[in-house]
């Protein structure tokens, strides 16, 4: 079966298993530059190359700059139209969809990548990529996703039609209530919708820093800031309470009490996808009914199941798992790992370790088409990840790393 990246050809194949391991400095033959120029190109791009795209990159490889043949294949508007788009859409959505349609979540994230901004930004940033004012499109809307679809039903270039705007400035969100894409349109209609908004950290810790709850686990940390919505006895059985949802809510509670303030706001019975739905964020002085505070009602919900619980009253949010076995997440010495609202919480998460190498790992399985494998693989990961700290957070460096790397490490069995 046919699967896009892949190469066709039996002789191309052919000269792949016998293709030596190449070092990013090494120099190649003419056409062992060719068979991994292709190589390299069809991983970033998906398609093949053009004949003077080929030309240009073997060159480069005969030269001793493979890397600069990754970032030419980069070029192609196929990686921002396919291959970015495809990495990215699964983040938005709880099913992790890839087929799901453009959004702004997705279209900042391809956007960020192509200007080459620091990465981190995502989870913080007041930034939005749209491609408002474009014949044929709508205008960007708080309350539906039609923009985005008719770029992509358009078949337009999203290299060329995306524009850097600000959230604020597109959505009215004050900026300092902006917080990259976690506060997309798309991201809250995801995770914001319905629940207690502690979906959208968990969902943020699996996309952005690859890992669920489930190993960040640790009965040895305080439960004072666990919710009055969560059982202390589930099943009238309290130990299940103190070994397993404590392990869990002990961290995810205090730093989901950055989203207090935001709601995702739609029609249940008319539209109960929330479809036509909009973020909703209560600013200074706005006040909800039901809790009299700023904080939206949804964090109230259950206060029953145990009112001794804690209650939340701002969005004051603390980062517990600075402390006991989670600190191997690598978080920032220069941030304090508390302060107040989703954009300071985002900034404690970019900054981790645990953050960058994420990025890595989620660039190494889309363009190596496979998991981390051996030793080889991990020492790697490690290099590409300081390389990637080191250039500033650049995405796309990090693809033509790991482009050149899974490129050159094919070679004749029994090697």
């Amino acid at each position: 079966m046919h699967r896009p990246g892949f190469l066709d050809s039996a002789a191309f194949a052919l000269a792949l298993l016998v293709l030596p391991p190449l070092s990013l400095s090494q120099s190649l033959p003419s056409q062992d530059a060719r068979v991994q120029a292709k190589f390299i190109h069809d991983r970033i791009a998906g398609v093949p190359p053009s004949a003077l795209v080929l030309d240009q990159m073997s060159s480069l490889i005969q030269n001793a700059d493979a890397l600069g043949a990754a970032q030419l294949a980069m070029q192609d508007p196929s990686f921002y139209n396919v291959t970015l788009k495809n990495w990215v859409t699964p983040w938005t959505n709880e099913e992790a969809d890839i087929f799901a349609p453009l959004n702004d979540y997705t279209a900042t994230v391809i956007g960020m990548v192509r200007d080459d901004l620091d990465f981190r930004a995502v989870l913080s940033a007041d930034i939005l990529y749209s491609a408002s004012g474009h014949a044929g499109a709508p205008a960007y809307s708080t309350s539906n996703n039609a923009h985005y679809e008719a770029l992509e039903n358009s078949g337009l270039d999203l290299s060329t039609v995306l524009v850097q705007s600000t959230q604020s400035s597109l959505t009215g969100l004050a900026p300092d209530a902006t917080a990259g894409v976690m506060t997309t349109r798309a991201a809250a209609k995801s995770f914001f919708k319905d629940g207690t908004n502690r979906a959208m950290l968990r969902f943020t810790l699996m996309n952005h820093l690859c890992t669920d709850l489930e190993p960040l686990r640790d009965t040895s940390l305080p439960p004072d800031r666990i919710r009055q919505d969560l059982s202390r006895s589930p099943g009238g059985d309290s130990r299940i309470f103190s070994n397993s949802c404590a392990a869990c809510h002990n961290g995810m509670d205090p730093l989901a009490q950055a989203f207090a303030y935001y709601e995702y706001d739609y029609n249940v019975d008319a539209d109960p996808q929330g479809e036509n739905g909009q973020l909703r964020y209560n600013s200074e002085g706005q006040i909800d009914a039901q809790t009299g505070t700023r904080v939206t009602a949804k964090h109230r919900i259950n206060e029953n199941n145990f009112p001794f619980g804690f209650i939340i009253n701002d969005d004051k949010w603390d980062n517990y798992w600075r402390e006991g076995i989670n600190q191997n997440l690598g978080w920032s010495q220069q941030l304090s790992g508390s302060g107040f609202g989703a954009k300071s919480m985002g900034e404690e998460l970019a900054n981790s370790r645990k953050f960058a190498a994420c990025q890595v790992t989620k660039v190494f399985e889309n363009v190596c088409l496979r998991q981390v494998q051996d030793s080889d693989d991990r020492l790697a990961l490690t290099r590409m990840t300081d390389n990637f700290i080191a250039s500033g957070y650049k995405i796309k460096n990090v693809f033509a790393d790991t482009a050149v790397y899974c490129s050159s490490s094919l070679s004749a069995p029994g090697e």
